[in-house]
């Protein structure tokens, strides 16, 4: 079992296709966003905050933090937003921005420009952005933030700092400034009824003992995850595949504990960012008495009210038709339906199932 194997599997990650353009300038420093002026911070132009939705945390003086704001916009186009966080005893190390459109689920918004070099340089590998240098306690940035194309709806914009490598599904881990919101109008501005997100052929493979293989998934944005792939992308992984003498789920949290062979990789090593206090993401499962057309007749979110949070962070052995009702660690609920099983724990032995999640 603890034979090393070669994976045939890519590493990839596919990445949100919208676009963001940032409007600041890099300084002499080689920042990608200049250093705001101090009096700027702390008197922000009102006109200006009047014309672009703008967003103001202090952590020194807090009287006029400005922590909702929105702005009507029109499908296809776009709408300028600010964002102006000052700190004084905390350290801003990260910005994370989060997109909801129509109600649909927080979704990371972290696609740059990425022909751009510095650009490059200001981005993470989760997505979320690195302020580098004298940006750490003065950030004042400009967005241009897309409008999708809908009729109506609105879309909603959340940004907030971390003082280390943060979390798209849990504003809280390692907090700095925020957490703020600009709202889109669009149209009449009332949001469709919400349906579940789907997932069809989603395929993992039994896991190598180096990390190597794609043997993990994310309900964030529906990918698969090597785990040698790096730290940067822990928070994103919800539940790992493994076969012994059959198959099974496990929560990333407790994957090592139930497969039974420690895999390279899941958990941090000393020298990596925040190791100390680095947490897995915990999901719960559970057998479901629905049949697979039960399944295939979910569609809207509140059809997966029934759902309630197990104690087990591992499924029983898995065969092909079972459905699943899962928990994860943000409380969302869903189901899985298992559509093939190619048995064994070599790289080329694999699962195949459906997802549906409440957005």
């Amino acid at each position: 079992m603890k034979k090393e194997l070669l994976s045939k599997i890519s590493s990839g990650v596919i990445i949100m296709t919208l676009a963001l353009f940032i409007t600041s300038c890099s300084n002499d420093d080689g920042n990608v966003f200049d250093t705001p002026d101090d009096t700027d911070q702390e008197n922000p132009d009102d006109d200006t905050l009047e014309d672009v939705a703008t967003l103001v945390f202090n952590e020194g003086d807090p009287s006029n933090d400005i922590v909702v704001a929105e702005a009507s916009g029109e499908a296809g186009g776009e709408v300028e937003g600010r964002v102006i966080f000052t700190s004084t005893n905390t350290t801003q190390r990260r910005m994370y921005i989060t997109q909801n459109v129509g109600g649909t689920g927080d979704m990371p918004f972290n696609n740059f420009d990425l022909d751009s070099d510095d650009l490059k340089k200001a981005t993470k590998a989760d997505g979320s952005i690195d302020l580098d240098g004298a940006t750490k306690k003065e950030i004042d940035f400009t967005f241009s933030l897309p409008v999708p194309d809908i009729d109506n709806g609105e879309i909603v914009y959340s940004f907030w700092t971390t003082t280390g490598k943060g979390d798209f599904r849990d504003p809280t881990k390692r907090l700095a400034l925020g957490v703020g919101t600009i709202t889109v109008t669009v149209g009449n501005g009332t949001n469709p009824t919400a349906e579940v997100r789907s997932f069809s052929d989603v395929k993992l493979y039994a896991p190598a003992q180096d990390g190597n293989t794609e043997s993990f998934f994310s309900f964030l944005n529906e990918e698969v995850y090597r785990i040698d792939e790096g730290p940067e992308f822990r928070a994103f992984w919800d539940f790992g595949y493994y076969y012994t003498t059959d198959a099974y789920f496990a929560s990333t949290a407790t994957y090592d504990d139930s497969f039974g062979y420690p895999v390279e990789g899941l958990k941090p090593g000393e020298d990596e960012e925040n190791a100390d206090t680095e947490t897995l993401n915990e999901t719960y499962f559970e057998l479901s008495t629905l049949t697979s057309s039960g399944f295939d007749n979910i569609t809207l979110s509140s059809e997966l009210d029934f759902i309630v949070k197990s104690d087990y962070q591992t499924t029983g052995k898995l065969v092909v038709g079972d459905v699943i009702e899962f928990v994860d660690n943000y409380g969302k609920k869903g189901l899985i339906k298992i559509k093939e099983i190619n048995p064994g724990y070599d790289n080329d032995d694999y699962i195949v199932f459906d997802v549906k999640i409440q957005p």
